[in-house]
């Protein structure tokens, strides 16, 4: 039987403890990681989605632009798409707000419980 950690290995090998012990304390990172990765993969479509919100909106708004017949209509026309655009714009600042402090949460907590957990093991 050989003492390393090649060839023959017991039950009790240092090896052994040794690559339990790294998988306990990736445990923590793997969660940390796959959950940042989730909520930026939810951040980046959300902004995917509100893009192209926001471009067939404009596509629209030109379409009725173009169709205007006095600059009253390009005037009210232009206003209402003023205020659509105020508003919606609004929203999706809120909802990309949810997500990135959603993600900022999930990032964060695991770090501080680990954090924690060290302070209180040092001292």
């Amino acid at each position: 039987m050989f003492s390393g950690c090649h060839g023959w290995i017991s039950r009790r090998s240092p090896c052994l403890a040794w690559g339990a012990s790294l998988s306990s304390k990736a445990s923590p990172a793997h969660g940390t990681y796959s959950s940042s990765a989730r909520s930026a993969t939810d951040y980046g479509l959300k902004v995917f989605e509100i893009s192209n919100a926001n471009a067939a909106s404009a596509l629209d708004y030109f379409v009725h632009l173009f169709g205007s017949k006095s600059a009253t209509d390009v005037y009210t026309l232009s206003a209402a798409q003023a205020r659509k655009a105020f508003d919606t714009a609004s929203d999706q600042n809120k909802e990309l707000w949810a997500l990135a402090q959603k993600l900022a949460t999930e990032t964060g907590e695991p770090i501080r419980k680990r954090f924690t957990k060290v302070l209180h093991q040092a001292g």
